[in-house]
């Protein structure tokens, strides 16, 4: 089994904008289901079931979608967003450009960690490990610009990562550097 198939994403963000500007109250009747609470939060929360999506529509036309674990499922939100906007008469964009801003995956090195040992190893500049504030050890990789939390279980959280393919080298990257000082 590859690296990349032993990844697993959680959760994409990535944002869009639909429109120069959006009615929300007009969108809040028309997307059954919706929650629009202005005095609260600024912008509309509309959750889809399939794929199990969630999108944040805001006044300025700007959309933000999260709880996608691949590309197609963010793009297939917008789709549907689009779709249910224009049936209720609402002018909105085409085909807009979708922006992944943040892709959330796990991976398993499948072996015990001493996160001490790998706080000396890794070099203190970018790493942060203080077991009584957090249990993980926070490891900043400057390329691709993304960061890991690794746990003694040997779990490991990938985040910051734009593209799939990130989230791969950052992982054979720590691997590297920690089968080559001994520490897995």
């Amino acid at each position: 089994m590859s690296e990349k198939e032993k990844i697993t994403i959680e959760n994409i963000v990535a944002s869009t904008s639909l429109a120069e500007h959006l009615d929300l109250s007009k969108i809040a009747l028309a997307l059954e289901g919706s929650e629009y609470e202005p005095e609260q939060f600024p912008g509309l929360i509309y959750r889809l079931q399939d794929p199990k999506t969630a999108v944040l529509i805001f006044r300025s036309g700007k959309v933000n979608c999260t709880g996608a674990k691949n590309l197609a499922n963010v793009r297939l939100t917008i789709e549907k967003i689009i779709q249910k906007l224009k049936k209720a008469g609402i002018e909105v964009y085409d085909n807009p450009d979708i922006v992944v801003q943040n892709i959330v995956a796990v991976y398993d090195l499948e072996s015990d960690l001493n996160l001490t040992d790998i706080a000396m190893s890794l070099g203190l500049e970018n790493v942060e490990y203080e077991p009584e504030q957090f249990p993980g050890l926070v490891y900043r990789v400057e390329e691709p610009k993304v960061v890991l939390l690794l746990f003694g279980s040997g779990k490991v959280v990938c985040t910051g990562a734009k593209e799939e393919s990130e989230i791969e080298q950052a992982v054979i990257k720590v691997k590297k550097e920690l089968q080559k000082v001994g520490l897995i």
